[in-house]
């Protein structure tokens, strides 16, 4: 029995050992298309991937897109060509330990932090006195907000905001429930060391995908681009570092929500309701109840948490249905 034993534990490891050191996979014609169409600056030492695109003739406006988690500026592609349609310069990032930037590990991934990054990225391009307009999803509203709070209440932050849109974010402490194996990363450190290691594409498609609304799931293929930006520079491996957010917002709420609901900024908030990370009416309903100046846009009752992705049409026509209305 004990021989047993030992010769299926000599079969294991090398195995284990294979699956974990399995490398990332290859991008795919659409990643590389949008990988050289970005650059890259240096921002406290780590190299961050961004993309700036110079579009409509005539017009001096400026949007900036914030992404979401666990994915990448590439959330925005099904838009960006409309959008360069309509604005004068179009700009994404990854932020860092997101997609195509660094992932250093170790490292104490902070909103605070993200926010510098945005301000830094945009004094870079010369934009520090530009009024722009920034246009976030789920992690992006967060980082949006704390931005807003530095130029509205503390007077200390580097952008002028022309106007905020928002997109199915965590936003309210109380309305959020984040996925198991989110909270499972964030919060038992011992488990997390194991579990980002041991997540794989099967594991990262269905969680994915859960978030997405029965009609409106990604292709084989877009689930590919998802799982490919995370394991990009071995993101797979910060995931339980870059999840602190999740505290930050329950930590930093009365700040977050307080600029949100304090502000004159024109505000928008495009919606799905099928959201499970944000459920329908709950979130919504607070939202209205806390912020009286925003205006709303509620999608189709099938889209979920990516309504960019699941919706592009209505999520643009909300969008410009808001940007043109001031």
């Amino acid at each position: 029995m004990k021989e047993w034993w030992l010769h299926v534990g000599l079969i294991c490891i090398p195995l284990v050992a294979v699956y974990l050191h399995i490398p990332p996979p290859q991008l795919s014609p659409a990643l590389q298309k949008w990988h050289k169409a970005g650059e890259r600056f240096t921002f406290r030492g780590s190299r961050v991937f961004y993309r700036d695109s110079f579009g409509a003739l005539g017009s001096s406006d400026v949007v900036v897109l914030l992404h979401g988690f666990p994915t990448s500026s590439y959330d925005w592609n099904k838009i960006w060509e409309p959008l360069n349609q309509r604005f004068h310069r179009v700009i994404a990032l990854d932020f860092l330990g997101f997609g195509f930037s660094d992932k250093p590990r170790g490292h104490k991934y902070s909103v605070f932090e993200q926010a510098s990054l945005v301000e830094a990225l945009l004094a870079h391009l010369g934009l520090a006195e530009q009024r722009v307009n920034l246009l976030a999803h789920d992690y992006g509203d967060t980082v949006a907000l704390e931005l807003l709070f530095r130029s509205d209440q503390n007077r200390t932050g580097h952008l002028t905001i022309n106007s905020l849109c928002l997109s199915n974010g965590g936003i309210f402490p109380e309305t959020h429930f984040p996925r198991l194996l989110q909270t499972v990363l964030k919060d038992f450190s011992l488990l997390s060391a194991l579990l980002t290691r041991l997540t794989n594409y099967m594991i990262f498609s269905r969680g994915v995908g859960e978030v997405f609304g029965p009609y409106t799931q990604p292709t084989d293929a877009e689930f590919w681009d998802m799982w490919t930006g995370l394991r990009f520079n071995d993101g797979n491996l910060v995931m339980d570092s870059v999840l602190q957010y999740i505290n930050q917002r329950t930590k930093h709420r009365d700040r977050w929500v307080g600029a949100l609901t304090s502000t004159f900024v024109p505000l928008h908030m495009i919606y799905g309701p099928l959201d499970p990370v944000n459920p329908h009416p709950h979130f919504i309903r607070l939202y209205q109840q806390l912020v009286r100046r925003s205006t709303i846009t509620v999608l189709d009752e099938h889209i979920s948490h990516y309504p960019q992705l699941e919706d592009p049409t209505g999520f643009l026509n909300a969008y410009y249905s808001f940007i043109n209305s001031f």
